[in-house]
């Protein structure tokens, strides 16, 4: 679920905040134990990049969480940013969609 009142915590800052910074692993550590560059593990962290299927399997098992919750985390990001400028489409009504392909037909 989104938190309403503010937005959901970025991957790259939970990483940082809540397994680099207390268990005293640099970025550049982590990095090296997952054979990524350092810019890769750096942009997760500083948020210009997203974290995929592949950095959340790396991830889970480096941290012993699972890719799943790297996952969750990116996609309540995704949509929180996706919200603030989406335009809603209505409900798609399957009676009017019905009719009118029955009148093309």
């Amino acid at each position: 679920m989104l938190p309403k009142n503010r937005p959901p915590t970025h991957p790259g800052e939970m990483l940082l905040k809540e397994f680099l910074e207390p268990q005293g692993v640099s970025q550049t550590q982590l990095a090296r134990h997952l054979s990524w560059p350092f810019a890769r593990l750096n942009e997760i962290v500083k948020g210009k990049r997203s974290v995929s299927a592949d950095s959340a399997l790396a991830l889970g098992e480096a941290l012993g969480t699972g890719p799943e919750f790297w996952l969750n985390l990116q996609r309540d990001w995704d949509l929180w940013r996706c919200l603030r400028h989406h335009r809603a489409v209505p409900p798609l009504r399957m009676d009017t969609l019905h009719k009118s392909q029955g009148a093309r037909r």
